[in-house]
């Protein structure tokens, strides 16, 4: 079975999918791995590296393409020089990657209606079985880390407290909103840094975990609960988010740097910070809203700029782990690796839709659009039949 793995080409994206060490590994499972020249380069991952771990390095993306059995990738199927992705791959493909099905249900119609079988990174369900493929766990520890150093490295003062000659200096104030992945690792880091951190999120149940990393848990009284399937944070109603505000903006106006991580998976992400709430803030003090991608936790985000308002910054970084590409790929290959690992049984494809991860994973097989919020969200009716192949 031919796996191939293409140079991404989205702007700004240094990540690669398959790292040298993972390829050895799905080679050594009696796989063939083909890589397109190039496509380690931002990552620090040369041609050779690849030819030594077994695999054939291809010059050409459309050869390479055109013959894969499954093709593995970071982002969704992009636009080239020579052509489309989807227009390059074989009728029967697998596609396995970040897909942003519910984003862009257009292109998961066009997968289907290319007959391509896709496996979406984002939707690996969140059981104990699936946690090696986890792809949206492992980046999103690595944005919250990165965050931390962007706001660092934006403040006018130091983040620890030190005790010079010229006086003590008291310790920088971190609040972090979502308490997720991203933002457990953002308390972690900004901790280690010799910062007063604290957290707030709507899940009552991530308490413990804020106050083991040595962060204050902030509390509102919310009726119901909010943590969705997959112990994602669910959306809640506008007097929730009000609620949510005032209690917030006493601690919003005290911290110097504040980081936003609140996503609901396939929503517009709640707002959190308003504008009047920034102009309460220090002069100086830094926002960095890692949810700028789905239209930012603070109202005056603008994704994957840097906005200066009332003397305070407010950076909305895009696709943080890309600049982290080393770790950021090594972490991203084990997960995909290990999803690829369970798909194919003695060198052939093997997809059994009974089995959770296969099931959930799957965005589209034989022509039809297997997951039923993005088959509405593409305007396509008709559910698949779920069956073993």
């Amino acid at each position: 079975m031919n796996i191939a793995v293409v140079k991404e080409v989205r702007a700004g994206e240094r990540r690669v999918a398959l790292t040298p060490d993972a390829a050895g590994r799905l080679i050594k499972a009696g796989l063939t791995v083909r890589v397109e020249s190039g496509a380690g380069d931002q990552a620090f991952f040369s041609d050779v590296s690849y030819r030594e771990a077994g695999a054939e390095v291809v010059p050409d993306a459309a050869v390479l393409l055109r013959e894969a059995d499954i093709v593995l990738t970071i982002n969704p199927p992009q636009e080239r020089d020579v052509g489309h992705e989807i227009d390059m791959l074989r009728h029967g493909a697998v596609l396995i990657g970040f897909l942003n099905p519910f984003g862009d249900p257009s292109l998961v119609k066009r997968m289907a209606e290319k007959q391509v079988t896709s496996f979406s990174m984002e939707l690996i369900p969140r059981i104990s079985r699936a946690q090696g493929m986890d792809a949206l766990t492992s980046q999103a520890s690595l944005a919250g880390y990165k965050a931390v150093l962007l706001a660092a490295g934006s403040l006018g003062k130091m983040i620890p407290m030190m005790t010079t000659a010229a006086g003590t200096m008291a310790p920088a104030k971190v609040l972090v909103l979502g308490a997720g992945v991203a933002g457990l690792q953002a308390i972690a880091t900004s901790r280690r840094l010799g910062a007063v951190v604290e957290a707030f999120d709507i899940r009552p149940a991530v308490k413990e975990e804020v106050q083991s990393l040595g962060a204050k848990f902030l509390e509102v009284e919310l009726e119901g609960e909010h943590a969705a399937a997959g112990g994602y944070a669910r959306e809640v109603s506008d007097e929730v988010k009000r609620r949510e505000q005032e209690m917030l903006r006493a601690h919003v106006a005290l911290s110097d740097i504040v980081i936003t991580t609140a996503a609901v998976p396939g929503k517009r992400a709640p707002v959190l910070l308003t504008g009047d709430m920034v102009a309460s803030m220090k002069p100086g003090a830094v926002i960095v809203d890692l949810a700028a991608e789905q239209g930012g936790n603070c109202e005056l985000t603008k994704a994957g700029e840097d906005v200066f308002h009332d003397g305070v910054s407010i950076i909305g970084p895009v696709n943080l782990p890309s600049s982290i590409p080393v770790h950021a790929s090594q972490m991203y290959a084990r997960n995909i690796t290990a999803l690829v690992l369970s798909l194919v049984k003695d060198g052939a494809l093997h997809l059994d839709f009974e089995d959770e991860i296969t099931s959930a994973t799957c965005v589209t097989h034989n022509g039809a659009i297997r997951n039923e919020q993005v088959r509405k969200l593409a305007g396509m009716s008709g559910a698949s039949e779920r069956k073993k192949v």
